[in-house]
C-alpha cells in the first residue's frame, strides 16, 4: 500500500453521526498486550493512516429507540491488521456488529465492512486495472431501515 500501486477502498457502517464528514484518523496501530489478536491505538505502534468521508447519515427506529449511524467510505495509506475496526473504535464511532472492537448487533451478524473496489497497475500490461463489488445484502438491509 506505501507504494501506491495497489489501492483497495471500504465501505463500513459506524455507530453514530461523525461531526466531521470527511477526514484523515491518522493513529499508530499495536498489538493489545496479551492479545495475538486484538490491536489497539498506541503511540509506540506502526504509523497508521485512514482517510474517510461520510456518504450518508441515517436513523433506525426499534422499539421506542432511535439509532443513529454513518455510511463512510474508507481509504487505507496504511494496510494494518484490523486499522479501519480500530480507528473508528478508537474514535468512539465503532462498526455496526463489530463484536471485538464494539458490540454485537441484533441488526447484522458480522461487522458492517466491506471491501467494494480494489486497483492496480498490471504488472504487464502497465494498465490500470479496477475491480467493484457491490454492497453485501446485510449492509443494504440496514441502509433500507432508515
Amino acid at each position: 500500500m506505501n507504494d501506491h500501486l495497489f489501492h483497495k477502498e471500504y465501505l463500513c457502517i459506524v455507530e453514530g453521526v461523525l461531526n466531521k464528514k470527511v477526514g484523515i484518523l491518522d493513529f499508530p496501530i499495536a498489538r493489545k498486550p496479551g492479545s495475538i489478536i486484538e490491536r489497539c491505538v498506541e503511540s509506540s505502534g506502526q504509523p497508521s493512516k485512514t482517510i474517510y468521508k461520510v456518504i450518508k447519515d441515517f436513523q433506525i427506529s426499534s422499539q421506542n429507540d432511535i439509532q443513529s449511524f454513518s455510511l463512510v467510505k474508507c481509504k487505507l495509506e496504511t494496510g494494518r491488521t484490523h486499522q479501519i475496526r480500530v480507528h473508528f473504535s478508537h474514535i468512539g464511532h465503532p462498526l455496526v456488529g463489530d463484536t471485538l472492537y464494539g458490540k454485537p448487533s441484533p441488526m447484522i451478524s458480522r461487522q458492517a465492512l466491506h471491501s467494494y473496489m480494489v486497483s492496480f497497475i498490471h504488472p504487464i500490461t502497465k494498465k490500470e486495472q479496477c475491480f467493484t463489488c457491490p454492497l453485501p445484502n446485510d449492509m443494504k438491509d440496514l441502509l433500507k431501515k432508515e
